[in-house]
């Protein structure tokens, strides 16, 4: 089934505000054979909308649209709508009642505009939303239809997942199984990547396909198969899966679409071990994505940002001698760092990082994008010197990857 995006908002098109709605909507349908033909961002005007949509409805017919339901002056959505596919706004007293609802659940006082929230097209048909006011509205003309939701990627994504999908599919049934194995992937760059691949995929039936999903020291690979015969893709999913497997090695580190940090996060959580960091030039960034994954506290301690000198010497037991001798930025730092981590917190494993994350800051023999890095787990130890290239926060990030993987590498001799 092939569909629309009409993300809405003059917020989007001036870069105030990032589009989020439109990728998380393309990752979740894909996996039912859902294909987006089309994204276009409009800026908050009957005119443009129209026009969007009418274009959108020449290629697909389903639009899936976000954004311009809010309850102020400038949030024209509902109106358009209204007028494009007829009828008239008119109170509804189940939208009315939700968004008392979702008001008194805030400890929030309700006001006029907060209240017109209930006025929605007679042309539509409503879907409640659970955790907002703005309420999802379901247009259908002849065999097209368009789904108008909120921009606020929380109620977007929450209402997807427990109505708008469920719905979509039922009513686009398809005979078609489509199935998706996701790769991850380290320690190879794209194109050496694709080279080793050429042959098998070359060799993968015409329904089935490889894609490459690239991001900083990481690669996704995703093999797809969309057959009638549900047997046939998931018997040649497996096939091709242990290809994969033969042809990678340990450059696959799950065979899941999972983060890194969960991935790691589920190392340390089978060899019930724990884990804090030390980070300088990251200032608390690997602390962060790891915390990102639910249930990290079974594993997860602590965090010392030692950004300062003194903070690395008085907390971690930094020596300074060798400070002054090979510098802030050195492995004998992030060596000691480490150590002083799992001393200090309690830990069984943990991670250091000290670095110039730029823009200034850079020193003879040591550029901008210079980070030393460890990770140790139980008594081994090991560390490592990357050059990062890209901006502040594209070097803090990659420093965050980079040293997640030392860590992960490390807890794979376990097993």
């Amino acid at each position: 089934m092939n569909y629309s995006i009409i993300a809405i908002g003059d917020e989007l098109l001036i870069g105030q505000v990032t589009d989020t709605n439109s990728g998380w909507i393309a990752r979740h349908l894909t996996p039912y054979g859902w294909n987006v033909k089309s994204v276009k961002v409009v800026a908050d005007d009957a005119a443009e909308i129209f026009r969007a949509i009418d274009e959108a409805f020449e290629q697909t017919d389903v639009i899936l649209m976000t954004g311009g339901l809010g309850p102020t002056k400038d949030d024209i959505t509902k109106p358009a709508l209204c007028k494009y596919f007829g009828g008239s706004l008119v109170h509804d007293e189940a939208t009315a009642a939700n968004v008392l609802e979702v008001v008194a659940k805030r400890h929030i006082k309700l006001n006029d505009y907060t209240r017109a929230q209930a006025m929605v097209p007679s042309s539509c048909r409503v879907i409640q939303n659970q955790v907002g006011t703005a309420p999802i509205m379901w247009f259908e003309k002849g065999d097209k239809t368009l789904v108008s939701m909120p921009g606020v990627p929380h109620e977007t994504e929450t209402m997807m997942l427990r109505e708008v999908i469920p719905q979509l599919i039922k009513k686009y049934d398809s005979d078609i199984d489509i199935e998706y194995r996701t790769f991850i992937v380290i320690d190879i760059i794209e194109s050496e990547l694709a080279m080793r691949l050429d042959a098998f995929e070359r060799s993968l039936p015409t329904y089935m396909h490889l894609a490459y999903l690239p991001q900083p020291g990481i690669i996704r690979l995703r093999l797809s198969g969309a057959s009638a015969s549900a047997e046939l893709v998931n018997a040649d999913m497996d096939k091709y899966s242990q290809q994969l497997h033969a042809l990678l090695g340990d450059n696959i580190i799950s065979d899941q679409d999972r983060s890194l940090p969960e991935i790691v996060g589920d190392m340390l959580r089978k060899h019930h071990l724990t884990v804090s960091t030390a980070e300088s030039c990251t200032g608390g960034n690997i602390a962060h994505v790891i915390t990102q994954v639910a249930g990290s506290s079974d594993y997860f301690l602590g965090a010392v940002v030692s950004y300062a000198n003194e903070v690395k010497e008085n907390v971690l037991g930094v020596s300074s001698h060798d400070i002054a001798v090979n510098g802030v930025v050195s492995e004998p730092v992030v060596r000691q760092m480490v150590e002083g981590a799992c001393r200090v917190i309690g830990t069984d494993c943990a991670v250091s990082t000290s670095g110039i994350a730029g823009p200034g800051g850079a020193v003879p023999g040591k550029p901008v994008g210079t980070v030393w890095m460890a990770a140790k787990c139980n008594d081994r130890v090991v560390a490592q010197c990357c050059h990062l290239p890209g901006d502040r926060n594209r070097v803090i990030n990659r420093a965050t990857t980079e040293a997640l993987k030392m860590l992960y590498k490390l807890l794979r001799e376990l097993d």
